[in-house]
C-alpha cells in the first residue's frame, strides 16, 4: 500500500475517536442510567432575547411616563376630568363647555347662583322623540325666528299650576287676567275674537276699527259699551243700524241730541207775521226716517210729510 492512503486512513481514525470522545462528553450518564441533555440559548439568539426584554422596558416606561402626564394635564381625579365632575346624579361641568355631536340627555340644570346659556354659530336644536325613535316636538333658536314645532304649546305660570297661554291646530286659549297690547298699531286680527272685556289702559283712548269690512260685536246675553268718565262716539259714513229682534231701544240720557236732521219749511199763512223760527218737533215717517217740523199749535207733521217720499 503507498505511504499517502496510509496518512488518509490514520486522518480519518483520528477524526473518528475525536468525534466518539466529544460524543461521550455531551451524553452523561445519571446514577440512575438516564442520559442528560443540557438546554440553553447561546450566542446570536440570546443576545437578541435581552434586546426585546430591554425594549419592552423602555415602552413600559414611555408609557408610563404618557400616562402620568395626561392625568396631569387634563386633571383626573377621583370625581371626574378637570371640569367635568361624575356624581350619582349625573354630569356636572363647570365653566364654558362644548360640544360638537348631538348631546342627549334627560335634564340640564344649572347652578343656584348663576345662568344656563345655550350659545352656537348657527341654531340651537331641541328634540324630543318617542320610544319609536320618532320626532315629537322640535324648538329652535335661529338667527331670524324662533321656532316651536309640536301637537301643543303650553305656557304655565312660574309655580307651574296655572295654565297661561296653550296653542294647537285649532285654537289660541289665553287664560291669564288681563292681555295688554303695547303696540302703537294695536292688535290686529284677520279672524273673530272672543274676550269677555275689552279696556283701554287709564287716560288711554279704545279705537276699535275695521278699515275696509264692517266689525261685528255679538254675545248671547247683550254687549255693553259704556264709558265712565267721558264721552261715547259711534260715527259712520253711511248708515248707522240699531236694531232690536224682540226688545227695546232705550236711550235714557238727561239731554238727547240729534243734529244734522233734515228740515222741513213751513209757509205761514198771510193772516199770521213772519216771524224766526226758533222750536221744531220731531216727525217720524212710517219708514222710520226722522225729520225736523216747525212747531205750531198743531202738528205740521203731516203737512210736511213729503219728505218722506225722498227716503
Amino acid at each position: 500500500m503507498e505511504p499517502s492512503a496510509t496518512l488518509d486512513i490514520d486522518a480519518l481514525k483520528i477524526t473518528q475517536e475525536q468525534f466518539i470522545l466529544a460524543s461521550q462528553s455531551l451524553h452523561l450518564q445519571r446514577p440512575g442510567g438516564d442520559a442528560v441533555y443540557p438546554v440553553g440559548l447561546y450566542g446570536w439568539r440570546k443576545r437578541c432575547l435581552y434586546f426585546f426584554l430591554l425594549l419592552l422596558l423602555v415602552t413600559m416606561i414611555v408609557n408610563l411616563a404618557l400616562t402620568v402626564w395626561i392625568i396631569k394635564v387634563m386633571n383626573f381625579s377621583v370625581d371626574g376630568m378637570g371640569n367635568l365632575q361624575l356624581n350619582q346624579d349625573g354630569i356636572r361641568l363647570e365653566g364654558i363647555s362644548e360640544f360638537l355631536l348631538p348631546l342627549y340627555v334627560n335634564e340640564i340644570q344649572s347652578r343656584r347662583d348663576s345662568l344656563l346659556v345655550f350659545q352656537s354659530e348657527k341654531n340651537i336644536t331641541l328634540n324630543a322623540r318617542n320610544n319609536q325613535g320618532q320626532l315629537t316636538s322640535q324648538l329652535t333658536v335661529g338667527s331670524e325666528a324662533l321656532e316651536a314645532q309640536c301637537q301643543r304649546l303650553e305656557v304655565r305660570s312660574s309655580d307651574g299650576g296655572k295654565l297661561l297661554f296653550t296653542a294647537d291646530d285649532e285654537q289660541v286659549t289665553m287664560t291669564t287676567e288681563k292681555f295688554t297690547v303695547t303696540g302703537l298699531e294695536g292688535a290686529v286680527f284677520g279672524h273673530s275674537v272672543e274676550t269677555p272685556l275689552i279696556q283701554a289702559k287709564a287716560s288711554e283712548v279704545l279705537k276699535l276699527e275695521s278699515p275696509t269690512r264692517t266689525l261685528t260685536m255679538e254675545a248671547p246675553r247683550g254687549v255693553e259699551v259704556s264709558a265712565a268718565e267721558g264721552s261715547l262716539k259711534v260715527s259712520g259714513r253711511k248708515d248707522l243700524q240699531l236694531e232690536s229682534t224682540e226688545g227695546e231701544i232705550l236711550l235714557d240720557a238727561n239731554t238727547i241730541q240729534l243734529g244734522s236732521l233734515p228740515l222741513g219749511t213751513y209757509t205761514p199763512s198771510p193772516e199770521q207775521p213772519s216771524q224766526e223760527q226758533a222750536v221744531y218737533e220731531v216727525c217720524v215717517c212710517p219708514s222710520g226716517k226722522i225729520y225736523l217740523s216747525p212747531a205750531e199749535s198743531t202738528s205740521t207733521c203731516q203737512v210736511m210729510s213729503n219728505i218722506c217720499l225722498w227716503s
